[in-house]
């Protein structure tokens, strides 16, 4: 006897494939969404795409391409698609205009895009040309694959994940300032995994002079994100490592040194004067806000204990990585450095946390309780 399935289990199963598909975009088509989308007709697949990069062809479209190759024909399909399709024309034309004139009988959308431009508009022209619509579905799997997106269009800025590495008992350098390796080369090798699937890594000048850091991928196969660095006073030496290498650098500063600034852009760097908070640094959210203006929707900050904490007690972190490493490091500088509590009760709370083992340290990753819902 032939099982029956409801038509709720069967969307989630061709949405779960979509989102896998939008997966493989990953790092790589900022400032756009992570989109995948599968074609069904008769309970067969007859297409499917992603979203490869930005400026290249949308998912819908990449499927329903894969089904003129395949011989198929999409009249009267199921769409299943990880974001609303688009109804505008921006570098390609509109999705959901295009699902139409392709005369597929159903759409089935994850979430609604919150992009001011579409919010609902394209599942309208869906409406309007006759084609069926659902939505939404396994929509919180949707937004999160798509959080950095999200972030960049309600709050105008990126998704920031604080990374950090710590002994036993919370120590992430010594009084000397030496924090090298704390953790062993399987953790370091997941960290450059981590670098890889976000638009850009921040870390402070204190870090570029004690370290000299590359800041590219290096121990695994990615593309390098770009890199920015907080210098307040322009102190980043022109020969810096971050400075030259690969995949371009940007400097956030508040300083007016017109030289300093002309010797580092000479070398390669970007140079951007922003706003100063009290005490001289750089104005975290007006850094963020740029960094989001410019297509980077996911930034993991890897700088020092004063850096991340700064973040935190603004509110600005959205997720935690912490590799702990099982040794006990002393007396030093750890995470929360500069940061004083009057009760416990105050303290920043982690929620949907969750552990692995990566070689012989731990990493904890969970989001800050206090960071606005997606």
């Amino acid at each position: 006897m032939k099982a029956i399935v409801s038509r709720g289990r069967i969307d989630e199963y061709y949405m779960s494939r979509a989102l896998s598909l939008a997966m493989r975009g990953m790092g790589q088509t900022s400032p756009n969404p992570m989109v995948g989308c599968v074609l069904v007709k008769g309970e067969r697949v007859i297409g499917e795409g992603y979203h490869h990069r930005c400026g290249g062809g949308h998912a819908e479209v990449e499927a329903l391409e894969d089904a003129a190759r395949r011989g198929e024909d999409v009249r009267g399909a199921a769409v299943y698609v990880s974001l609303e399709p688009c109804c505008h024309f921006g570098r390609t034309p509109p999705c959901a205009q295009r699902l139409a004139s392709e005369g597929v009988a159903r759409v089935v959308a994850a979430t609604t895009d919150p992009n001011p431009k579409v919010q609902g508009g394209g599942l309208d022209v869906l409406r309007q040309a006759g084609v069926e619509v659902s939505v939404p579905c396994l929509e919180a799997e949707a937004r999160w694959l798509n959080r950095g997106f999200i972030r960049a269009q309600t709050l105008s800025r990126p998704w920031v994940t604080l990374k950090a590495a710590a002994g036993l008992d919370g120590c992430m350098s010594l009084p000397n300032g030496e924090s090298r390796w704390i953790t062993g080369p399987e953790a370091r090798a997941w960290a450059h995994l981590m670098r890889a699937s976000h638009d850009a890594i921040l870390v402070g000048v204190g870090t570029v002079l004690k370290d000299d850091p590359e800041l590219t991928v290096r121990h695994v196969d990615g593309k390098n994100p770009r890199r920015v660095i907080l210098d307040s006073h322009l102190n980043t030496p022109p020969a810096a490592k971050a400075v030259r290498g690969e995949g371009g650098c940007l400097i956030l500063t508040a300083s007016e040194d017109k030289e300093r600034a002309a010797r580092l852009r000479d070398a390669g760097a970007s140079v951007v004067r922003l706003s100063s908070e009290p005490g001289g640094r750089v104005d975290l959210k007006e850094a963020l806000a740029l960094l989001a203006k410019e297509g980077m929707l996911t930034l993991m900050a890897e700088g020092g204990p004063r850096v991340l904490t700064a973040f935190m007690r603004q509110g600005l972190a959205d997720g935690l990585a912490l590799f702990i490493a099982p040794k006990v490091m002393g007396e030093g500088s750890g995470l929360g450095t500069e940061m004083t509590l009057r009760s416990v009760a105050e303290s920043l709370q982690l929620k949907d946390v969750r552990s692995r083992c990566v070689g012989a340290d731990l990493l904890l990753e969970g989001r800050f309780a206090c960071s606005p819902d997606l």
